[in-house]
Parts: structure tokens; C-alpha cells; sequence
């Protein structure tokens, strides 16, 4: 998951909290990495920020 942006930022974070409530009763375990990755949008360099989800 990769976002740019406060408001996308807060959306994913609320998203992973959901989801990892979602699989818990299965059992599954998420974890996010997060990482810092340099895009280019419209010729402009932006950080932006991915997260690696995965099971423990």
C-alpha cells in the first residue's frame, strides 16, 4: 500500500487497523513495514510512503 499525502496517509493507516482485525480471528497476524520510497508525479520528485503488508 503506497500513499502521498496527510489525509491519504491517515485513510491507509485506518485501513490496516481494519484489516487486521478482520483476519485476526483466522489467525493471521498483519504486519506493515513502512518504507520511504521517491516518486515522480507531473516532474516532480515526492516521498511517499509504502507500507509492506504481510502475516507474521
Amino acid at each position: 500500500m503506497q500513499t502521498i499525502g496527510a489525509s491519504a496517509l491517515n485513510q491507509a493507516v485506518k485501513a490496516l487497523a481494519i484489516a487486521r482485525g478482520f483476519v485476526a480471528p483466522a489467525g493471521i497476524d498483519l504486519v506493515c513495514i513502512p518504507a520511504f520510497p521517491t516518486i515522480e508525479i507531473n516532474g516532480e520528485e515526492r516521498t511517499a510512503i509504502k507500507f509492506l503488508v504481510g502475516p507474521r
